[in-house]
């Protein structure tokens, strides 16, 4: 939950999750992430915005791929982003050595112009990824 206006912490604006994944993987192998569906709920007042962001890499690796959505206010429901990367653009583990796969989530909440009295927050209920195998002969 990040939430801004109508007395929320001022640290309350912007919260993360930081997932380490270790996946094994049999050798002769690698993947990907191709796909990943966040869903949540806003509350955001007019004027207000919120962000959806979410970054993957790998143990060691240079590489990050990241991709944010915004959302604006009024806004009262639901909602949904879906990352989606081009099989060129993916980040592949890098093959014969074992890393940890990390997701950093993060939620941001900003006033803008809405009334300070008033709250303006973004929750995210559920992460569903999708792990695709492709073979290339």
């Amino acid at each position: 939950l990040a939430q801004v206006g109508g007395g929320a912490p001022s640290t309350a604006f912007r919260k993360n999750c930081q997932l380490n994944l270790r996946v094994h993987v049999p050798g002769g192998f690698t993947y990907a992430i191709a796909s990943v569906d966040y869903r949540g709920f806003a509350s955001l007042q007019r004027g207000a915005n919120g962000t959806q962001k979410a970054s993957y890499y790998f143990q060691g690796s240079p590489d990050t791929a990241a991709r944010s959505h915004a959302f604006n206010g009024p806004l009262e429901d639901n909602w949904q982003a879906t990352d989606e990367t081009d099989w060129g653009q993916l980040v592949w583990a890098p093959c014969g050595v074992e890393r940890n796969f990390n997701i950093n989530t993060e939620l941001r909440v900003n006033r803008g112009s809405s009334p300070a009295s008033s709250t303006s927050f973004m929750t995210m209920d559920s992460t569903d990824g999708d792990i695709s195998t492709i073979y290339h002969l």
